[in-house]
């Protein structure tokens, strides 16, 4: 049975959600604060948590801050607040998914769905190869090919690269890309991304000025798609 902690003020939300979670089989645990989640989290170790950003005692971030620090399970956030700024910030923090209030409950479930099918996933292989229709990237050998040839990628180029793939299909916040880079990154400039991420397109895509590869999610960060 998956473990699902909720953490909301709302009363009813919280009763709404139990509901729901627990009619599909989903085992339930509930906290209302900052604290009483990172405790709840603490004890019960949840699959899964889902987790408002607007709690009495702390930010809903700060929670997902101190839970990344020990907890790989993913976590959805659900917040009233639509700036493309708070769902970065969420992001950057370890937010696996970001759902606006209010919302959708077959949506939210769906959203759920796919949360803890990510998780259970296989891990990689040991020599991952990751095709797509334009281009080849082997993860382990530190390559790309392309048209049956290699690519050259500077280092800059390649950790970029590298980061984007191995969270293929999820959102990679730009604080985060910026946080993993070496050398210039470390002075927070957002405009260096943008630069190299063009590169990376007119290098690897077969139409840099409509990529299918490296995609940009406007004011939020960026995606890789096979």
């Amino acid at each position: 049975m998956t473990k699902v902690l909720v953490v909301d003020d709302e009363p009813q939300l919280l009763r709404t959600l139990r509901i729901n979670l627990s009619a599909r089989g989903y085992q339930v645990i509930t906290a209302r604060t900052g604290a009483a989640a990172l405790r709840a989290a603490a004890a019960q170790r949840p699959d899964v948590v889902v987790l408002d950003i607007s709690l009495p005692d702390m930010s809903g971030v700060e929670v997902l801050s101190a839970l990344r620090g020990w907890m790989t399970a993913p976590v959805l956030v659900l917040s009233a607040r639509t700036e493309a700024s708070d769902k970065v910030e969420a992001f950057d923090a370890g937010a696996d998914d970001y759902l606006t209030k209010p919302f959708d409950m077959a949506e939210f479930l769906a959203r759920l769905r796919a949360a803890v099918r990510r998780a259970a996933a296989p891990a990689e292989p040991a020599e991952p190869i990751v095709e797509t229709a334009a281009f080849t990237v082997d993860l382990w050998a530190k390559k790309v090919i392309k048209s049956g040839s290699e690519v050259h990628l500077t280092p800059t180029e390649w950790e970029i690269l590298e980061m984007l793939v191995r969270n293929r299909g999820r959102l990679v916040g730009r604080e985060a890309l910026l946080n993993e880079i070496r050398g210039p990154f470390h002075q927070g400039a957002a405009n260096y991304l943008r630069v190299y991420l063009a590169q990376l397109r007119h290098k690897l895509e077969d139409d840099p000025s409509h990529p299918a590869h490296l995609l940009t999610e406007a004011g939020m960060g960026y995606r890789f798609e096979q």
